[in-house]
């Protein structure tokens, strides 16, 4: 009988870990909150700018509509992996009252938050080798989702002199062959910064007349700010529907992020195959949460203003404070709730009494000196980069602010 070391000593040229999993890397984001909260919890006053989540309570008829939805045994049980019908359905309707898009509830897959969907949007389309144009700065998942379904992230940078927004130019610079996705996002994850009306259009009709795919992540769309607005690229390109998945979800505008409801929408044919996908990866998202989401899109909108007006408020001040720090140039994001700051002018040089060459290395100092948490830009594309959420209460947003200015003053 053989021994069991010999059976082991058989095993060893194996992984533990397959290279696909073991090459996604961390969310930067959610490591640097995590490091935040375990220094906080340790007794530390760390004021922390890097998770993007309402500091809002959900609001109170959303929550109620989730107690009723748990005490009715109908949501005890399993239900369509692509959603219920009613949420579709209100789906549906959000997307034509806010992306100015038809389409039915048969074109929606609602899924377990936004990130869910990002993920089998990329899955759904792309072959091994399939290239993604993907607008730089990024939110750390886009690059990860793509590799996992073999895909090849192409970042194509736009920088703080040009508001972060990329150009068809560049875009075409980029685009090879082997390019089958566009992705866009406005308002944008990390930066907040919103395309016109006519610079989706241009981007839009570039990707029709080249054949592309469109994946659009939406999920701030009802934070714009200015009286602004941030346009669909299928209401500005409406040939585009029949090559583009929308993604979005209730997390941002309802403070809804716990709840890990999102969904996808787009072309039958894709849908289905999302649909397939979901019946096997997740099924059905947690029909409490679903309940509650029907409340979110059909009740009163109210509350949902009234936090968009805090964000706008909170914006003014945080953009107003930082550029108050010599060498810190912050944009004023139109839109999200993100100030995506150009931090180049503090970097090679010594603080602290040591040489800070990356903006990497400038949140470790920030953290370690002032008890602020930042997100460097390397989680989103180049270094020189920091984001700063203002996504929590106005004392803690200022008093942060303050102890940069005292840093670097």
């Amino acid at each position: 009988m053989p021994s069991l070391a010999g059976n082991l000593d058989a095993v060893t040229d194996f992984p533990r870990i397959s290279k696909r999993i073991g090459s996604i890397a961390e969310s930067a984001t959610l490591k640097v909150d995590a490091k935040a909260k375990s220094l906080q919890a340790a007794g530390r006053p760390v004021i922390s700018y890097a998770a993007g989540e309402p500091d809002f309570a959900t609001p109170a008829h959303i929550v109620e509509a989730a107690v009723a939805a748990v005490r009715d045994p109908k949501n005890h049980r399993y239900t369509p992996a692509i959603g219920l019908p009613d949420l579709r359905e209100a789906i549906a309707q959000k997307t034509k009252q806010d992306s100015g898009t038809e389409i039915s509830a048969a074109q929606v897959v609602v899924t377990n938050g936004g990130k869910q969907a990002v993920y089998q949007a990329f899955a759904t389309l792309l072959d091994p080798g399939d290239e993604v144009l993907m607008p730089t700065p990024f939110w750390t998942t886009y690059p990860e989702a793509i590799r996992l379904a073999g895909g090849v992230p192409v970042e194509v940078f736009a920088g703080a002199e040009q508001n972060y927004l990329v150009t068809v130019e560049q875009l075409e610079a980029a685009r090879t062959t082997k390019s089958k996705i566009l992705l866009f996002v406005s308002p944008s994850n990390p930066t907040g910064s919103v395309y016109t009306r006519e610079q989706t259009e241009a981007i839009g009709r570039w990707a029709y007349e080249n054949g592309m795919w469109v994946i659009t992540d939406e999920i701030y769309q009802n934070l714009v700010y200015d009286g602004g607005r941030a346009v669909s690229i299928t209401e500005a390109v409406p040939e585009l529907i029949d090559r583009t998945i929308m993604v979005n979800g209730v997390a941002k505008s309802y403070a809804m992020t716990g709840w890990r409801l999102g969904w996808m929408a787009g072309p039958l044919d894709a849908m289905k195959a999302a649909g397939n996908l979901q019946s096997h990866l997740s099924s059905n998202v947690s029909n409490i949460s679903q309940r509650a989401a029907i409340a979110a899109l059909t009740g009163p909108q109210d509350e949902v203003l009234a936090m968009r007006n805090a964000f706008e408020r909170r914006r003014g001040l945080a953009v107003a404070e930082l550029n108050k720090i010599e060498n810190w140039v912050a944009p004023m994001p139109q839109g999200a709730f993100y100030v995506y700051s150009d931090v180049r002018g503090l970097l090679g040089k010594e603080w602290g009494g040591k040489m800070i060459k990356t903006s990497l290395e400038l949140c470790d100092y920030i953290l370690d000196a002032a008890e602020v948490a930042l997100v460097p830009g390397e989680a989103f594309g180049p270094s020189g980069y920091v984001r700063l959420s203002y996504a929590l209460g106005d004392a803690p947003l200022v008093e942060g602010i303050q102890r940069l200015q005292k840093l670097f003053g």
